[in-house]
């Protein structure tokens, strides 16, 4: 079995519903993702797959949807506030925890045809979490639905 892997970095906030920590608060994060693929052979150059196709391909998915946004529950009541100003987020079925983050990540990878085995993701330099499914056993994928925004103009100076 050959594996490799890809880290990606990203900025994102978020808060968890129905907790009791300092969690349940708005708060922002510089996580990074780390995407593993493996395959039983190389392909023709000898490699897994080409780094920079895993950024290509799941790096831009990140910056372009969980970059720089809120990820936030559905039932989130500051989602009302967020559209009323025209900022981007993330909607979720699910809290915005590292580990339905890692499976966001892992899920997407999967749709977009990398043979990734796992996903972790990290909240801070010392905690992390980790999505790798159990082989054979079907699972339903994180639900997601992403805003983009209208955000006002910004007045200029006459």
């Amino acid at each position: 079995m050959f594996r490799v892997t890809k880290e990606i970095h990203f900025c994102y906030g978020h808060r968890l519903l129905n907790y009791a920590g300092k969690c349940r608060n708005l708060h922002g994060h510089n996580g990074k993702a780390v995407v593993t693929v493996e395959t039983e052979t190389l392909d023709a150059l000898g490699m897994v797959v080409d780094f920079s196709e895993i950024k290509r391909v799941i790096g831009k998915w990140i910056d372009d949807t969980l970059d720089h946004r809120m990820l936030l529950h559905r039932d989130d009541p500051i989602i009302a506030e967020l559209l009323r100003q025209g900022e981007p987020f993330v909607e979720l079925d699910a809290n915005p925890t590292a580990e339905t983050i890692a499976r966001l990540i892992f899920d997407r990878a999967v749709e977009h045809g990398l043979p990734v085995t796992e996903v972790t993701l990290w909240e801070t330099e010392n905690s992390f979490a980790t999505y790798r499914p159990t082989p054979g056993v079907p699972t339903k994928p994180v639900a997601m639905r992403e805003v983009a925004g209208n955000p006002a103009p910004v007045p200029t100076r006459a």
